[in-house]
């Protein structure tokens, strides 16, 4: 078939179709983030939380590098330095102390004081308690055992109390003859038993007469005191020194 002017019309090579119109109308927008300018719709969302991202990490890892840095900065450098643990503290109880056990008492029922062992040696003694037997009163006293006796021989014992007669001084035993010179100016041989309040000495080797017609050890070598210390009983009974009467 032949067309107008004897041309062929030529073929289009396919068809274009029409592009439809994108329905945006009809899409939901996006909501807004207060203090976010940029636009949320498509690709820009995806974008902006990755430039936030990016900041905040960039952030994180300058205050990273800043501690860092600091902590390098103070640790002591030229030496390794270990941490050692603290050793384990064990509680060790303090000792307990044993009480020191004092001079013994004599009572009507238990009167022994000492043993003949603890006064073997010539001018040895030992403190006590005499507990009187009539007024209960506890009298520091004092055993000394007197040379040239025998140990089972009441004589070879001389007790008495340590209080002044009538007075309220507490007699001392003095054994440094040094003591008897330069305090109490006095140049003994032996021990003696003295009175520091009135300088009187009184010897444990002499007997004195007292009122009444009795004879009592401890005669006055020195001093102004009245009479000698109040004497006190001895009994030997086996080994054991007992204290039985005050006079």
């Amino acid at each position: 078939m032949l067309s107008t002017g004897g041309l062929v019309p030529r073929r289009a090579e396919g068809p274009m179709p029409d592009q439809p119109e994108r329905p945006e109308r009809f899409k939901a927008e996006m909501p807004q983030i207060p203090g976010v300018n940029v636009p949320l719709r498509g690709p820009g969302l995806l974008g902006a939380l990755r430039s936030h991202a990016g900041l905040a990490l960039g952030a994180v890892a300058v205050v990273v590098l800043g501690v860092s840095a600091g902590v390098w900065l103070v640790r002591p450098h030229g030496s390794k330095t270990t941490l050692q643990e603290p050793a384990e503290q064990i509680e060790v109880p303090a000792p307990v102390s044993e009480p020191k056990p004092g001079p013994p008492v004599s009572t009507e029922a238990h009167p022994q004081i000492a043993t003949t062992g603890e006064l073997a040696t010539p001018w040895s003694s030992k403190d006590f308690i005499f507990r009187n037997r009539l007024t209960g009163e506890e009298v520091p006293s004092r055993i000394i055992r007197l040379p040239g006796g025998a140990a089972d021989s009441a004589a070879s014992y001389w007790a008495f109390a340590l209080q002044v007669p009538y007075g309220r001084c507490q007699l001392e035993y003095i054994t440094d003859l040094s003591v008897l010179r330069n305090e109490y100016e006095y140049s003994g041989a032996h021990p003696m038993v003295g009175d520091p309040c009135s300088r009187t000495l009184f010897d444990p080797r002499r007997m004195a007469s007292v009122p009444g017609g009795f004879w009592v050890r401890g005669a006055i070598a020195q001093g102004s005191a009245i009479r000698p210390p109040f004497g006190i009983e001895v009994q030997v009974q086996g080994n054991a020194v007992l204290a039985t009467r005050m006079e």
